[in-house]
């Protein structure tokens, strides 16, 4: 199992910059100011400023409905940045023609989308025509001689995004993985992740999610059905939420899973998708007695949860070639062809855990 590397939950190191003319400007500006507050040389810095203008003036000229997520990313007490771009343009027919040396389209800085693959320490990109494009890259500090400064710089198998309701700028959806051993030895690891639907939007909202995760994060009970009780006395005296709970083990092919509210769940592969299920209720609130649900692991499948800012509508299969690319693409796809603007979103992929 690799490391699991995580998005930071908090409000100040996540934002969302909406397609428009000043789109590349904006962020410019905010990577390379995030990436000196983490620490980041001013020649690595002025590397991410340009890795991410290339992508926002891609998605400027080329898409439909786009934005550039910005945030920043842990693994051990490390900080990284990255950026997500998401549209529903017209999508790219050959995408290893575009990430070809020379390649970039008019009006960028003439860089291409390769020399950002260069300039990132990983990065993936999968493009459908005619639904959309959705890219992700991942920035660490650097030593002098360009060695990146975490062990495994790469992808983890579990990532997820969030998207606050339009015009609110923090997400009342949060989500959370932690590592474990399957017989409290640290052998036989095992995976242990949440999701959580704050009761409502806005900083209320939010403080109801952080809350579960904290909880998430302390719990000693590492069943599924010990980690919702812990978040459930945690979130007495907020909101509440929706919550679910996922373990997976992958000596034992299983998935453990609990789950009270509107929070979905789906093992998903290459014969379609399995539902799991969820009890109605109000974690913090009013939960009824937890039932814990045991599935097979999917031979080279993805477990997927989500927030009901996305309907159920969409369709793995609908996208070649998908689970394919990292957890954060994947949930990019999924947050493009099933948001909602109307309420915060979230959505959270595993795959290549087991």
């Amino acid at each position: 199992m690799g490391a699991v590397n995580t998005a930071a939950p908090s409000g100040e190191d996540v934002a969302w910059f909406r397609d428009g003319a000043s789109l590349a400007v904006t962020a410019r500006g905010a990577a390379t100011t995030l990436a000196r507050r983490l620490g980041f040389s001013t020649h690595r810095a002025a590397e991410i400023g340009l890795a991410v203008t290339e992508a926002a003036t891609n998605v400027q000229r080329h898409a439909d409905d786009g934005a550039l997520l910005l945030r920043v990313v842990r693994s051990g007490d490390q900080a990284g940045v990255e950026f997500l771009t998401v549209d529903s343009g017209p999508g790219m027919a050959d995408v290893p023609a575009a990430l070809a040396d020379g390649t970039s389209s008019a009006g960028t800085l003439g860089i291409g989308l390769g020399a950002v693959a260069r300039l990132a320490d990983h990065f993936d990109l999968h493009s459908v025509p005619g639904r959309g494009t959705v890219m992700a890259a991942r920035f660490w500090p650097r030593t002098v001689d360009g060695r990146s400064v975490v062990t495994s710089p790469g992808p983890s198998p579990v990532d997820g995004v969030t998207r606050p309701i339009s015009g609110e700028t923090v997400c009342g959806d949060a989500w959370a993985a932690r590592t474990t051993g399957a017989d409290g030895t640290g052998r036989d690891p095992a995976l242990l992740v949440m999701l959580c639907d704050g009761l409502g939007h806005g900083p209320l909202a939010a403080r109801a999610s952080q809350a579960a995760v904290k909880a998430f994060h302390a719990a000693g009970d590492l069943g599924p059905e010990g980690v919702l009780t812990a978040v459930h006395r945690a979130l007495q005296g907020t909101r509440g939420g929706a919550v679910a709970v996922a373990r997976i083990e992958p000596a034992a092919g299983r998935l453990l899973y609990c789950g009270i509210g509107n929070v979905s769940g789906f093992l998903v592969g290459g014969h379609g998708r399995r539902a799991l299920l969820s009890a109605p209720g109000i974690v913090g609130a009013q939960m009824r007695r937890l039932r814990t649900f045991e599935e097979p692991l999917p031979e080279h499948g993805a477990l997927v949860m989500h927030s009901d800012g996305l309907t159920e509508r969409w369709d793995h299969a609908a996208l070649p070639g998908l689970l394919n690319h990292s957890p954060q693409v994947v949930a990019g796809h999924l947050l493009r062809e099933a948001g909602v603007r109307r309420d915060d979103a979230s959505v959270m992929v595993v795959k290549e855990a087991w």
